[in-house]
């Protein structure tokens, strides 16, 4: 089976089109560059747009799904699988363990919880797999401002800010994945004297 893409993002029906376009952009692009999709099942906003694009090239969707969001009938049904887990914490160590790569796209609380997971992981040298926030029109343009007053005020190193890469198109995404260097990340802890 071919190589699995986790993408986090949002699940809300009620934003900009455009976030919905650049998802299925996303769709296309990771089953003309050869990837699978994995990622947190749903049917709606983002994840559905991404799946279902996947899916209308021919490509792999792999969604995980927690029992209480599909008994609400939120899972893509058309996935060629659909793995059920009881609590988001597994969902998102299934997600983990499938993934050769993650993308982020725009998205809310889980969205950024999912992808701090992983950053802190590559932190601590437990994953070693690319990581690429889709920094569309911006969105994360914040959050990119924190990371650099975290380096500054020394809650973290330098070399965190090269545990993953920022792209602003989706092409963008596919060459950062490609070029990735996931060399072991520097020790987290700073040395006291």
């Amino acid at each position: 089976m071919s190589k699995l893409l986790c993408v986090y993002c949002a699940s809300s029906d009620r934003l900009d089109p455009k976030y919905y376009m650049a998802a299925a952009e996303l769709g296309v692009a990771l089953v003309a560059h050869g990837w699978g999709l994995v990622y947190g099942g749903g049917k709606t906003g983002l994840m559905g747009a991404v799946a279902r694009a996947v899916k209308h090239e021919g490509g792999h969707v792999v969604g995980v799904i927690p029992e209480f969001m599909k008994a609400r009938e939120l899972a893509y049904d058309e996935a060629d699988e659909i793995v059920t887990v009881v609590t988001l914490r597994e969902r998102k160590l299934l997600m983990e363990t499938r993934a050769d790569a993650f993308v982020t796209l725009p998205g809310g609380f889980g969205t950024l919880e999912e992808i701090m997971e992983i950053l802190t992981l590559r932190q601590l040298n437990v994953v070693k797999k690319p990581c690429v926030f889709f920094n569309q029109d911006g969105f994360y343009d914040d959050l990119l401002r924190l990371f650099d007053r975290m380096l500054a005020e020394k809650f973290f190193k330098p070399s965190n800010l090269q545990l993953f890469t920022v792209a602003t198109t989706v092409s963008e995404i596919f060459t950062q994945i490609e070029q990735a260097d996931v060399a072991p990340a520097e020790s987290k802890w700073f040395e006291t004297h």
